[in-house]
C-alpha cells in the first residue's frame, strides 16, 4: 500500500460495540470540531477532548486527522449512496420537473445539517485510490441512470442525452455543494425551485 494511502487508513476496525461506540464518538466529535474551527486548527487534541477520551485512545482508531477526514468523507459517501438507491429504485413521478425535484431535494437534505463541514469534506479530505474510485462508479451509476430516464422520457427533446445526463449531475452537485456552503447561503426551498426550474427548461428545449 502506498504511504499517500497508508497514511489516511484507520488504525483499528472495532468488533466490538463498546469499541464501534468510540469509534463514531471520535467521528461525531470531529465534525464539530471541523466545523467549528476550520481544518487546520482542527487538532487530534481538541477532537480527543470533544469525544471525552484520552490521545492515545484516539490514536488507537486513527493515526492522524487526515484519516479522520478521510473517514467522514467516506461515511458521508455511504449515507448518499444508501439515500440515493432508496430514492432510485422505488417509482418516480411521471413529469420531468418532477424528476428532477426528486434529484435536487435528495441532495440539498444531504447538505443541510452541515453544509460548510461538507464543502471541507469534498474540497480539503485526503482521498485514497479506493476512495477515488469509488466516486468515480457512483457518479458513473448516475450519469447512466439520468441517461437512460432522459431518453425515454416523453417530455425530454434534448438531443444528445450522454452530455446531458452529465450536465445535469454535475450542475446538481456544483451548486448545491456551492451555494448551500456560503457565508449567506441561499434558501434551500428556493434553491430547489429555482434549479428545478433550470433543468426542466434545459431538457425540454
Amino acid at each position: 500500500m502506498p504511504s499517500d494511502q497508508r497514511r489516511i487508513q484507520p488504525r483499528k476496525q472495532p468488533r466490538q460495540v463498546r469499541a464501534e461506540l468510540t469509534r463514531q464518538r471520535i467521528l461525531t466529535a470531529a465534525a464539530h470540531v471541523f466545523a467549528d474551527h476550520g481544518y487546520a486548527a482542527g487538532t487530534t487534541n481538541r477532537i480527543a477532548e470533544r469525544a471525552g477520551i484520552s490521545i492515545g485512545s484516539l490514536y488507537q482508531y486513527f493515526p492522524n486527522k487526515d484519516a479522520i477526514l478521510a473517514e467522514l468523507l467516506t461515511r458521508h459517501l455511504d449515507e448518499g449512496t444508501a439515500a440515493a438507491a432508496k430514492v432510485l429504485t422505488g417509482p418516480l413521478p411521471g413529469p420531468i420537473e418532477e424528476v428532477f425535484r426528486v434529484f435536487v431535494r435528495l441532495t440539498v437534505e444531504s447538505h443541510l445539517d452541515d453544509p460548510h463541514l461538507l464543502r471541507m469534506l469534498i474540497e480539503q479530505a485526503p482521498r485514497s485510490t479506493e476512495l477515488l474510485e469509488r466516486m468515480g462508479r457512483l457518479k458513473r451509476a448516475m450519469v447512466g441512470y439520468t441517461r437512460d430516464l432522459l431518453e425515454g422520457h416523453p417530455e425530454v427533446r434534448v438531443a444528445d442525452t450522454e452530455t446531458a445526463a452529465r450536465l445535469v449531475i454535475a450542475t446538481i452537485e456544483l451548486a448545491v455543494h456551492d451555494l448551500l456552503a456560503e457565508p449567506d447561503p441561499i434558501d434551500a426551498r428556493r434553491l430547489e425551485d429555482e434549479m428545478v426550474a433550470m433543468l426542466t427548461r434545459y431538457v425540454k428545449g
